[in-house]
């Protein structure tokens, strides 16, 4: 029997961005992820629309973010554009089903992975068009699964796939879908060989579908995902499956690291970008499934934490690998730190190490964004508080619900409810769980929680939220520490020369602003914390947030500069841990920005 989720997401449609979110996404559409169809042949000339480069996962993964950015900027151009790739796919698609781009002959060898992906893309984005489209790709999956049943990364991402076939079934009720979810279960990997495995406590050595840290990613949401048929528990290997990775793989608690594989919890590995975005879309889904708010805390964690840190100002380049503790982003001459990664993984690009993250990345901010206010059988929740207006109707009432907030940099927000006519319904206000207290219209409201308001709603009704943050230095490997102050974390950062290299590789044309660029430190970081005692201080800002020319607030620190030493294999690389905490100076007041602002930083950082 077939399980709802107890919120779901609004149509892109009815939500719009605004504030310094929307000055966010006018930054992506202006950047990499915006005009990947006009300069990269991955997606200009892709096999999905006739062309003859990568017929994969790349355009897939690309449409998964550039469509909803489209429609939240209402932007007619980009919505254009993005019809114009749906409509092409949709009429290649041969007349049994089949959508992906291969010969008939490629079918009994081809990895179904990119169809769960173009299903995913076209249910959730694609009109009726693309609804019926994805309807027929599957019923031919589900009898092309029969005899060819499920390898590589088909296998590891079957879960995937439900989203797709949920919001057919829902529409439809049509009970082959139903079956096709539990075949794909059934030839799925379970990862139940994760919990508690000794061999998946330590850094991989290999590259492995096990410990490939995206299918991790990923993974988190698989068994409430299946939950939704089975009937099953949809929170308690999620926790688990979480709580291990954070143990044993992380080193600032955001993120789990994974250079492409399990990397440990040293702040010199990396932690690749599809595994924050692809994380992110997971806590989405398993808050929807299970209701349980800690899923959109680790959702803000990552979001205004990892995810901006990846990206240059002007979102034209990105990295591949993110350290937490990133001295530098310059190609090592000795060999790669990385499990598996070249030795420029870490530098900002249009492809660094492998293009992947460069179709992918683009999902992360605007499924955020569409995650801003959610739907349930009684009312609205504003599940993630950024700045954002829903327009929609409840019982047939049209209903307008905007937020103005500065939110994570600021401590207040401000809802305005306008409802055409008298209509009753709940409106839930989560509160972070990072703040220290919260006032709703002058009623205390617990963190962590949802605070939720059941009334009549009629004209305009204006709802004021305030609370505090305080400063939290967290643990951290090696006897060494991370400060947060609600919810960004901070780090020191690091003035730096950015090289531009322009040239062609694999003809694929680098050239500015698409550009590669290596980061050359030129102010010091071998800092300690010398005391817990921290000021924070808000500084006006105007366009994009996460610049790390003008960070929105600011920390004023005290600390005393060490001997922390480099990596003795890596000139650009500091080592894991300080080799001598004595201080060799005097206390010295530093000013810390918040991690997503930092392009060189120091994150992970002992006490003196």
């Amino acid at each position: 029997m077939y399980r709802s989720p107890k919120y779901s997401f609004f149509d892109m449609k009815e939500i719009k961005p605004s504030g310094w979110l929307r000055d966010v996404l006018l930054n992506q559409a202006r950047g990499l992820s915006g005009n990947l169809d006009k300069i990269w042949p991955d997606v200009k000339d892709s096999k999905w629309i006739g062309g003859s480069r990568e017929g994969w996962e790349r355009v897939p993964y690309w449409l998964d973010g550039f469509i909803p950015l489209a429609h939240l900027l209402d932007d007619e151009d980009m919505i254009s554009r993005s019809d114009k790739y749906i409509d092409a796919i949709v009429s290649s698609q041969r007349s049994d089903g089949w959508i992906c781009p291969c010969s008939d002959g490629e079918r009994e060898n081809y990895d179904v992975w990119a169809a769960f992906l173009i299903c995913k893309v076209l249910a959730l984005y694609g009109g009726k068009k693309g609804f019926e489209a994805a309807r027929n790709a599957l019923k031919n999956l589900s009898i092309h699964i029969k005899s060819h049943p499920l390898k590589g990364w088909g296998k590891f991402r079957w879960f995937e796939c439900l989203i797709p076939i949920y919001l057919l079934y829902e529409a439809t009720r049509e009970e082959w879908l139903i079956e096709l979810a539990s075949e794909l279960q059934k030839q799925g990997e379970s990862y139940d060989f994760l919990l508690n495995n000794p061999a998946f406590k330590v850094p991989h050595e290999k590259w492995n579908f096990e410990g490939h840290i995206v299918n991790l990613a990923m993974m988190l949401k698989s068994r409430a995902l299946a939950s939704q048929i089975t009937g099953g528990d949809d929170y308690s290997f999620a926790e688990s499956a979480y709580g291990f990775l954070m143990e044993y793989h992380s080193s600032i608690p955001t993120h789990f690291n994974g250079d492409e594989v399990l990397a440990g919890n040293s702040p010199t590995r990396g932690a690749e970008l599809c595994s924050v975005v692809e994380a992110m879309y997971s806590y989405e889904i398993l808050f929807g499934i299970t209701g349980d708010t800690v899923w959109l805390d680790r959702l803000e964690d990552t979001a205004f934490n990892s995810l901006p840190a990846f990206f240059t100002n002007d979102m034209w380049a990105h990295q591949y690998d993110q350290m937490a503790n990133q001295i530098a982003c310059v190609a090592f001459k000795t060999g790669s730190p990385f499990t598996t990664n070249s030795p420029d993984a870490h530098i900002f690009g249009l492809e660094p190490n492998y293009g992947c993250c460069t179709a992918n990345m683009g999902q992360g901010w605007p499924k955020l964004a569409l995650s801003s206010f959610m739907k349930y059988d009684k009312g609205i929740l504003s599940a993630v508080p950024v700045p954002a207006t829903l327009d929609t109707e409840f019982d047939g009432v049209k209903v307008n619900i905007s937020l103005e907030t500065g939110y994570p940099f600021r401590k207040s927000l401000k809802y305005a409810v306008k409802a055409e006519k008298p209509v009753v319904f709940e409106l839930g206000i989560r509160i972070p769980e990072c703040v220290e207290y919260a006032l709703i219209d002058g009623h205390l409201a617990v963190p962590g929680g949802i605070y939720t308001l059941h009334r009549l709603w009629e004209g305009e009704t204006v709802i004021e939220v305030s609370f505090d943050f305080d400063f939290e230095l967290t643990g951290a490997p090696d006897d060494m520490f991370t400060l947060r102050y609600g919810p960004l974390f901070y780090s020191l950062p690091i003035e730096y020369d950015a090289v531009m290299q322009e040239y062609e590789k694999n003809g694929v044309e680098r050239k500015f602003p698409y550009c590669d660029y290596e980061l050359y430190p030129k102010s010091d970081w071998s800092f300690a914390f010398a005391g817990d005692e921290f000021e924070a201080e808000d500084r006006e800002f105007s366009g994009y947030p996460f610049s790390d020319k003008n960070p929105p607030v600011i920390v004023k620190a005290k600390m005393k500069k060490i001997d922390w030493g480099y990596d003795e294999n890596f000139e650009y690389l500091c080592s894991r841990a300080p080799q001598d905490r004595t201080p060799v100076g005097e206390t010295a007041e530093k000013t810390l920005f918040p991690y997503g602002c930092t392009k060189l930083r120091i994150t992970v950082i002992p006490m003196v």
